[in-house]
């Protein structure tokens, strides 16, 4: 019964084995051997998981099911132990990368899943000297003249910086995200890497990627996050859209404590995804995941800018049943053109039109007019993240989101030919990636709801069939926002 919760594994595999010959065609290049200084561990990690794999599949050659997947389960179990060790101490991409998996490959076995959950916590934070170097650096003052009080043990350590509670000198408290010194070279790098990456997996499966294209927007949207300026802009834009509002909170920015490399928020509290997980009865679990849906939801196609991180560190859960919403360093906000390129294939998706659907994936770059595919097989596949949309009610779950990710890795499923032709256009890269993390925190919140409907309040204006939805309608009719991007 544990052979279909392993098919995440398998489309995995293929990716491990891409990782492993890209390792030796880059040793191979003298020309990048300055790149791998950093990516070294990396290189060695997929080295040894592709070996392990490798003897995995020779053992159970002549073994019967039951045998075939307990030994896929051990590899597993144990290739989420080596990954959370060897990327828990990393920084930049590779960190950024290792979250990702930890939160939406829900299939894995439990011990499996634990080491990964490891990733969502923090990771070695720098120095408190190294901290207070780059604050007096950016802010041009010593820690005791601009805040009255700063715990120099932070709070939270991420991919890119470090949080400090600290005190502003008229009482405030406040949050103080300081980067790390010279996790820009860090991340290039791993960009540099990681174009290859995309190139050679493409060879071997994806056939019609534009790795190019994929990586310049990732390394665009990297950029951003690492100008503390720009994420302030974006946060203080989402603050006012939201201000007022009766389930979603951004936290101001304090602008006179911010710079590029240190952004200071107002202080807030509220229960980390974890421990509401574990302290949160069902109704309220519902009640967030619809919050979670929503704000996701009305930023892409009401505002047409949007979080592209949703990291379950990202959020704090309150009592009255409503949420902040923190870190805004990677937003995406759709270029002239983009949204409307996207939008009718949502629309043929939605409406079960194969032709349609095939007909518009090709005008928004995602298949070549020539692609000789059955437009019921790429419907069929391209359909398979949108499931919750294409009934009435549906219940997000993590079983779901593991055989949903497995269909979509699967390089040897029936939907392997249109996998080889797909593209994913730059525009599309973090949008992508907001679809599958919001549909993993869902997962882990077993969320149950009428999301066709909620969606098509933000497409189609449509009127509010749940409590959230008529609060939010009536608050948006009050006027009371401050932002006025309504």
């Amino acid at each position: 019964m544990r052979r279909p919760a392993a098919r995440p594994l398998l489309a995995g595999a293929t990716a491990l084995t891409a990782g492993v010959t890209a390792a030796g065609v880059l040793l191979a290049d003298p020309n990048r051997r300055t790149h791998l200084r950093r990516s070294a561990r990396v290189w060695r990690l997929t080295g040894r998981r592709g070996a392990a794999w490798a003897l995995v599949k020779v053992r159970g050659r002549r073994a019967d099911e039951a045998r075939r997947a307990a030994l896929e389960e051990a590899f597993v179990i144990r290739t989420a132990e080596d990954v959370a060790r060897e990327l828990g101490n990393m920084k930049g991409v590779v960190m950024k990368a290792g979250q990702m998996v930890s939160f939406i490959a829900e299939g894995l076995p439990p011990d499996a899943r634990a080491a990964l959950a490891t990733l969502q916590a923090d990771v070695l934070p720098m120095a408190p000297s190294l901290a207070e170097r780059v604050v007096r650096e950016e802010l041009g003052d010593t820690l005791p003249r601009l805040f009255l009080d700063w715990d120099p043990i932070p709070v939270a350590a991420a991919s890119i910086g470090q949080v400090h509670r600290a005190v502003m000198p008229d009482g405030r408290l406040v949050a103080v995200k300081v980067q790390y010194p010279g996790i820009d070279r860090a991340i290039t790098s791993d960009l540099d890497n990681a174009e290859f990456l995309y190139r050679l997996f493409s060879s071997l499966a994806l056939k019609s990627l534009d790795a190019r294209a994929l990586v310049d927007e990732l390394r665009d949207r990297m950029g951003d996050e690492l100008d503390y300026r720009l994420e302030a802009a974006s946060q203080t834009e989402f603050a006012a859209r939201y201000r007022g509002h009766p389930f979603i909170h951004v936290p101001d920015v304090v602008p006179e404590r911010s710079s590029r490399r240190v952004l200071t928020s107002e202080w807030v509290e509220g229960r980390p995804w974890e421990e509401f997980l574990a302290t949160a009865d069902w109704p309220t679990r519902q009640r967030a995941g619809e919050v979670l849906f929503r704000f996701s939801q009305g930023s892409v196609h009401r505002h047409h800018v949007f979080n592209g991180d949703p990291h379950p560190g990202n959020y704090r859960f309150h009592p009255d049943g409503s949420v902040t919403f923190l870190d805004f360093g990677l937003v995406k906000r759709w270029a002239p053109g983009e949204f409307e390129q996207l939008t009718p294939v949502l629309d043929a998706l939605l409406a079960h039109d194969a032709e349609a659907t095939v007909h518009h994936l090709v005008g928004a770059g995602f298949l070549a007019p020539d692609h000789g595919l059955d437009p019921g097989l790429v419907w069929d596949y391209v359909s398979n993240p949108y499931a919750p949309y294409l009934s009435e009610t549906f219940t997000f779950s993590q079983a779901w989101t593991a055989a949903a990710l497995g269909r979509a890795l699967d390089l040897s499923g029936p939907a392997a030919g249109v996998l080889e032709r797909l593209d994913m256009p730059s525009s599309f890269v973090i949008l992508d990636r907001v679809i599958w993390g919001v549909s993993a925190l869902l997962g882990r919140l077993e969320a149950t709801g009428s999301w066709r409907a909620i969606l098509d309040e933000y497409r189609k204006a449509a009127s509010p069939e749940t409590e959230l939805g008529r609060a939010e309608a009536a608050w948006m009719a009050s006027g009371v926002t401050a932002g006025g991007g309504w």
